[in-house]
């Protein structure tokens, strides 16, 4: 499977952005797919998270309330709609796909910027 992430860039503290994921070459949508990020000096973190269907959500506490996770399988593509951008959202922004049973992400794109300036 191969994942593209695209859709960051510069934005002003209170502003939105989407991302888009695109997936080819798997059953993308028969995978768990995640949203991470990381910022300089920083470990990388789970920001949200979306079951194969789309039934079930999981948001990190600091972006519950202002991030979005959606799904489009019928397009292989996960989003994350990211509103009320904080300068402490600022990070590189990955996409990630697990298959079922495995207890790890095993595909990765490669990141994209999102630069929140205050």
């Amino acid at each position: 499977v191969q994942l593209q992430a695209s859709g960051g860039g510069l934005v002003q503290a209170g502003g939105s952005l989407k991302l888009s994921c695109a997936a080819s070459g798997g059953a993308f949508s028969r995978y768990v797919a995640g949203w991470f990020r990381q910022a300089p000096g920083k470990e990388r973190e789970l920001v949200a998270r979306i079951t194969y269907l789309g039934s079930l959500t999981y948001y990190a506490d600091s972006v519950k309330g202002r991030f979005t996770i959606a799904r489009d399988n019928a397009k292989n593509t996960v989003y994350l709609q990211m509103s009320s951008l904080k300068p402490e959202d600022t990070a590189v922004y990955y996409c990630a796909a697990q298959t079922p049973s495995s207890p790890v992400y095993d595909y990765w794109g490669q990141g994209t910027q999102v630069t929140v300036s205050s």
